[in-house]
């Protein structure tokens, strides 16, 4: 089987939204969570999927799952006080009808222009792998301060890549991983990827979508904006052209 597990848990500080957690927020008449959300359920070889969210937001987040009629969402748990807390709460309620060799897509909540096909690789390589991470080979070079004002190392270009999600895993494997960290003292790692490195374990990566964006800031929200209005448009422009107008 393979499960989603998306984590909309933090309150989006870098958005700037007082009054609305960012994966709240509407694009295009609907919220960023309902989008993603979309892209997982309409997904043939996703059977189920597991939400940790702000605790709350529970309930208003099962009002969205009935008004905009999103399939295949099980389970809404407690998000925790960091992404990890929320994606390890996830992953207990996922373990709960999972067997090892299950396949786990670990996504954040506010990534409503996942595709089709990034999600199918996903599975396909964490199947063989048992790890699977999208990411796009870096078009910036990276420089290293430790104070935010003065540089003496560089990084090459040809060698970064910048992770994506979603993340597939094992159950096997993610679960280890959580484990492990426990045994560790590993309390906050920033993603799933980077919890396996640090426990000393090499991850599959293979190239995702550029558009694939993590919407965190004011800027990403103009972004994914402008592509469905954009898209909308198109449609606009199309059903006039095949009238004759």
């Amino acid at each position: 089987m393979v499960h989603a597990m998306l984590f909309a848990g933090g309150v989006g500080a870098r958005m700037n939204s007082v009054n609305i957690p960012k994966q709240f927020i509407e694009v295009d008449g609907k919220p960023i969570i309902v989008r993603t959300l979309e892209k997982f359920a309409q997904h043939t070889q996703v059977d189920d999927i597991v939400v940790a969210c702000l605790e709350d937001k529970i309930d208003f987040l099962w009002k969205l799952i009935k008004k905009f009629n999103i399939s295949k969402v099980t389970s809404i748990v407690k998000g925790g006080k960091t992404g990890y807390q929320s994606i390890h709460n996830g992953l207990v309620e996922v373990e709960r009808n999972a067997n090892p060799d299950d396949i786990v897509l670990i996504c954040d909540g506010v990534r409503p222009l996942v595709s089709h096909e990034l999600i199918t690789n996903c599975i396909a390589a964490a199947r063989k792998y048992e790890t699977a991470v999208p990411v796009t080979p870096s078009i910036d070079s990276v420089l290293e301060s430790k104070d935010g004002e003065n540089c003496s190392k560089s990084y090459p270009r040809g060698e970064l890549y910048i992770t994506q999600a979603p993340q597939g895993y094992t159950m096997r494997k993610i679960m280890w991983a959580h484990s492990e960290a426990e045994k560790r003292g590993i309390n906050n790692p920033i993603s799933s990827s980077e919890l396996l490195i640090e426990l000393g374990e090499t991850v599959h990566i293979f190239i995702g979508d550029r558009e694939n964006i993590k919407v965190t800031t004011p800027e990403d929200l103009t972004f994914l904006r402008s592509r469905y209005y954009y898209k909308r448009f198109k449609n606009f422009a199309r059903e006039e052209f095949d009238y004759g107008l």
